[in-house]
């Protein structure tokens, strides 16, 4: 039996998660402004299936395509919104799933921390691939399952706000976000991503 973890079409990258993705992700590096779509499942092994759909219907490519041991995670992207999206219907198509079919997404942890000290910023600089967060900034943390949402909670977060991304992670048990920045923008940050997780359809 399949289950579909994670659904989730991105209209248009923010610059900064753009740049991430290309940072980190393996496959075809993704541009500010393109169209992108998430996909979570599980069985792990079946998203090399959903993969080959994808590319032999659309003009799309892969950014990140990842095969853990419960959940396999893909991300297409492409110029195109319309492509993105016939993508997703390809997809869904060979799963004999609907949108409504996906997993709603529950936020297990969301915090600020305001004016972070020094030694913890360094510590949290250390171990992160995006920007650097600066002592005396507030720093928010989101944690979600399943973990492709935290994607479009980073990508509305940045729409809202001026923040800096300093980590996000679309894969595994659960989806792990930081965003930095002063603490009104947080404050704004944080509604964002919650605000499009909570408003996200599914069973």
């Amino acid at each position: 039996m399949v289950t579909l973890r994670t659904y989730s079409f991105i209209d248009s990258l923010q610059p900064q998660l753009a740049a991430y993705l290309g940072k980190t992700a393996q496959g075809f590096l993704p541009l500010p402004e393109q169209a992108s779509l998430f996909v979570e499942i599980q069985p792990a092994i079946l998203i090399n299936q959903i993969t080959d759909r994808a590319l032999k219907t659309t003009t799309v490519v892969p950014g990140m395509q990842i095969v853990e041991r419960a959940y396999g995670v893909l991300e297409v992207h492409d110029d195109d919104k319309g492509e993105v999206e016939r993508a997703g219907a390809a997809i869904l198509e060979y799963l004999k799933l609907g949108v409504n079919d996906r997993m709603k997404p529950v936020i297990h942890s969301n915090q600020i921390i305001r004016s972070v000290e020094p030694h913890q910023a360094q510590i949290i600089n250390r171990n992160s691939w995006g920007m650097m967060i600066l002592p005396g900034q507030s720093l928010f943390i989101l944690e979600t399952e399943p973990a492709g949402y935290v994607a479009i909670a980073a990508n509305e977060a940045l729409k809202a706000a001026q923040i800096s991304l300093v980590e996000v992670q679309p894969h595994g048990a659960y989806g792990r976000l930081w965003l930095s920045g002063a603490e009104s923008e947080i404050d704004s940050a944080s509604e964002a991503a919650i605000s499009v997780l909570k408003s996200m359809t599914g069973r």
